[in-house]
């Protein structure tokens, strides 16, 4: 048999406490995984003297991040404590001291890839990153690997599973945002703070690894257009039902023309699509090649052993030899990847769902398409809704469906209907899936 594999882990909390328990306690199925032992020989952690779910052998445990990097033994360390700056300088650090990296961290990747993978290109080291994007979900080991005869047409995914797990409750049990998101925080999936979650962040992170992988191409935080689920109102959930949707929070890219679009947006899905069965805490991954078409990955995108199993597999590809061969030919984070132009927000068109509070007299829905018409908006269908707790000769809601339309036309006609004075909130309004024109 082989030389053991030496491996050490900088964090052992949720995710860093199950990939533990797997290396100790299922030791002969991964041998016999990886054609070699794969031995926990340090663990780094803040307090050494904390109860933990999985017993870590005491004599294996340090403060000291210094000490494994001394350590000829650890040929490979797993980076699982968050954050982005401590865990970039860590991971510099690493690689410096010739070890291979794998990490969980999708701010680090999204934010400071390019440094990082220069600094492992520059100490002939490999970095692994399954567990970066939707927990145990294989989607990076698609990309890189069982997709790899494909040109990439387009990524769709829900991949924060506090936003669907907010949507979902709101969609199935009538629940307030406020309410939903408590449930979300009493059950663990979101943190205390969830603005990441809930504004799009995240699922911006793990959008801006999967188009390096499927473009080549590095995306700025700032180059994606996001938009969350914070403040989604019931309403909106309710009115979506009726027409035959569910509402999602999506994270997209594609490309067309040679143009990348990226963007994480609430999106009206039509009810019978797969992606828009995606339940709780659950992610999914809809990618579609230009050899296989429409492929769907779906699972668990966090929680301990679902995160777990995807960083082991980053250990037993390493263990293999597998990662290093991909990370050489692949090139991923390069100053000399393709030099693709980002697709302006404003010039996606799409077919748009609008909510607008009105006065209910005479001749405000003339006025409303007038607005629309002006700015080459078409209608294709208009309910109207009485507001339940106020007489119906006061206030109505208008449910308008348009056409395809440019994204950039589109919102210059709700800023002038928010001028408008017999509006009497600002529009609502999200982009509709079934007719995107790509």
């Amino acid at each position: 048999m082989s030389e053991p594999l030496g491996v050490a882990l900088v964090g052992c909390g949720t995710v860093g406490g199950g990939v533990a328990r797997l290396l100790l306690e299922q030791p002969d199925r991964l041998t016999a995984r990886a054609g070699r032992p794969l031995l926990l020989r340090r663990v780094v952690v803040r307090h050494p003297e904390k109860p933990r779910a999985v017993r870590i052998p005491p004599e294996i445990l340090t403060t000291d991040l210094d000490i494994v990097l001394a350590d000829p033994q650890v040929q490979v360390v797993a980076e699982l404590v968050g954050g982005v700056e401590w865990a970039r300088q860590a991971v510099c650090r690493i690689l410096a001291a010739g070890k291979d990296v794998i990490t969980a961290n999708k701010a680090l990747l999204a934010t400071h890839g390019t440094e990082i993978f220069d600094a492992a290109r520059k100490h002939g080291r490999a970095i692994a990153f399954e567990a970066s994007v939707a927990g145990g979900v294989p989607i990076i080991a698609a990309l890189t690997q069982s997709l790899a005869a494909n040109q990439i047409l387009s990524l769709q995914g829900i991949l924060n599973g506090t936003s669907n797990f907010i949507l979902s409750a709101m969609t199935e049990t009538g629940q307030t945002y406020a309410q939903a998101l408590a449930e979300a925080q009493e059950r663990g999936y979101a943190e205390a703070d969830p603005t990441l979650d809930i504004d799009g962040t995240d699922a911006a992170h793990k959008l801006a690894i999967l188009a390096q992988i499927a473009y080549g191409m590095t995306v700025p935080l700032e180059a994606i257009e996001r938009r969350g689920v914070g403040g989604i109102d019931s309403i909106d959930i309710r009115f979506a039902g009726e027409l035959g949707y569910i509402i999602k929070l999506l994270a997209e890219t594609w490309l067309s023309e040679g143009l990348l679009a990226a963007h994480v947006s609430p999106v009206l899905l039509r009810r019978h699509t797969p992606i828009a069965q995606v339940r709780g805490a659950y992610n999914a991954i809809h990618v579609t090649g230009d050899a296989v078409e429409d492929t769907l990955f779906y699972g668990k995108g966090a929680g301990q052993m679902p995160t777990a199993s995807a960083v082991t597999a980053d250990l037993i590809d390493l263990a293999i030899g597998r990662t290093q061969r991909l990370f050489q030919t692949q090139r991923l984070w390069s100053h000399d990847g393709p030099r693709l132009k980002m697709r302006p927000a404003d010039s996606v068109r799409s077919r748009f769902y609008l909510r607008l509070l009105v006065d209910d007299r005479p001749g405000v829905l003339s006025e409303v398409a007038s607005v629309l018409a002006q700015h080459q908006i078409s209608i294709a269908s208009v309910i109207q809704h009485e507001v339940p707790d106020l007489p119906a000769e006061q206030r109505v809601h208008l449910v308008i469906m348009t056409h395809t339309a440019s994204t950039g036309y589109f919102r210059a006609a709700c800023t002038k209907l928010d001028g408008l004075p017999f509006l009497s909130s600002p529009a609502v309004y999200y982009p509709v899936e079934d007719y995107k024109e790509r």
